[in-house]
C-alpha cells in the first residue's frame, strides 16, 4: 500500500490490530494512545521508523501535536484511523453527568477533533486522504446499560456521513466501522459490569454474546482491522459516508 497511517487508541484492541494489519501492507505508522507505557512496548514490535505520540483525544492540542510530529517524520499522512474509545455501564436512570461526559467526550468529541485535524492536514497538503472511524454495533441499535455509549457512537455515524458528503469533492473519503462483540480488554471489563447489573456471571454474559452472533464466535480485533484496511485501500475507492457492520451477522436495524 505504501501509505502513512496515523492511528489513535493504538496501544491495544482494534487499534493495535489495525497497526499490525497496515504494517503487513508496508505502511508507515504513527501510533498514538493516552497510555504511553503500553504504547512504547507496542511500538517495539514495528520498525524503527514508527512514530509514537501521547494523545488524549479530548485535547485538541495533543492531537495537533501528534499530527505535526507525524507530518515532520513522514512528510504527509495519507490515512487516519480514529479509533480511541471508552465505555462504562450503568442503567440509564443511574447515569451521572460525569458518566455521560466521559463517554461523549472521548467517543464523539475525540472523533470530531481527530477528524478535523485529518481534514485540515489533507487540505493543507492539497492531497486526497482517507479517514476510518471506529463506531459500534451500539451505533445502530441502542444497547441496555450502554445508553450513554450508544449515544456517543450514534453521533460518530452521523458525523461520518456529514463529513464525507462535505469533503467528497476534495478527494477525502470518510467511513466508519461498526464492530460487534469484540474480544478486547474493554470487553473483559464490560462482561463483569454487565453481569453485576443483570444478576448473571461474566461467563454467561460472554456466552450470550456468542449466542447472539450468527457466525458463532466472539469477534476478534483482527476481524475489524482487516475491514479498516480495506476501507483505507483503493479497493474501497468508491465508498464514502458508510458505517460498515462488522458483527458476525448480529441483527441491526
Amino acid at each position: 500500500m505504501n501509505k502513512t497511517v496515523l492511528i489513535t487508541g493504538a496501544a491495544n484492541g482494534i487499534g493495535l490490530a489495525a497497526a499490525r494489519a497496515f504494517a503487513r501492507q508496508g505502511c508507515r505508522l504513527a501510533l498514538t494512545d493516552i497510555d504511553t507505557e503500553r504504547l512504547k512496548g507496542v511500538a517495539a514490535e514495528f520498525d524503527d521508523g514508527t512514530v509514537t505520540a501521547k494523545v488524549d483525544v479530548r485535547d485538541k492540542a495533543s492531537i495537533e501535536a501528534a499530527f505535526a510530529k507525524a507530518g515532520e517524520a513522514f512528510g504527509q499522512i495519507d490515512i487516519v484511523v480514529a479509533n480511541a474509545g471508552v465505555s462504562s455501564m450503568k442503567r440509564a436512570i443511574d447515569l451521572t453527568e460525569e458518566d455521560w461526559d466521559f463517554n461523549v467526550d472521548v467517543n464523539a468529541k475525540g472523533i470530531f477533533l481527530t477528524n478535523q485535524a485529518a481534514v485540515r492536514h489533507f487540505l493543507d497538503k492539497k492531497q486526497p486522504g482517507v479517514i476510518v472511524n471506529t463506531a459500534s454495533l451500539a451505533a445502530k441499535v441502542g444497547a441496555p446499560f450502554l445508553a450513554h455509549y450508544s449515544a456517543s457512537k450514534f453521533a460518530v455515524v452521523g458525523w461520518t456521513q456529514a463529513l464525507a458528503r462535505e469533503h467528497a469533492r476534495d478527494g477525502i473519503r470518510v467511513n466508519a466501522v461498526c464492530p460487534g462483540f469484540v474480544r478486547t480488554p474493554m470487553q473483559d471489563r464490560e462482561v463483569i459490569w454487565e453481569a453485576e447489573l443483570a444478576g448473571s456471571t461474566p461467563e454467561a454474559v460472554r456466552q450470550s454474546y456468542i449466542d447472539q452472533t450468527p457466525l458463532g464466535r466472539l469477534e476478534e480485533p483482527e476481524d475489524v482491522a482487516d475491514v479498516i484496511v480495506f476501507l483505507a485501500s483503493d479497493a474501497a475507492r468508491f465508498m464514502t459516508g458508510q458505517a460498515v457492520n462488522v458483527t458476525g451477522g448480529v441483527y441491526t436495524t
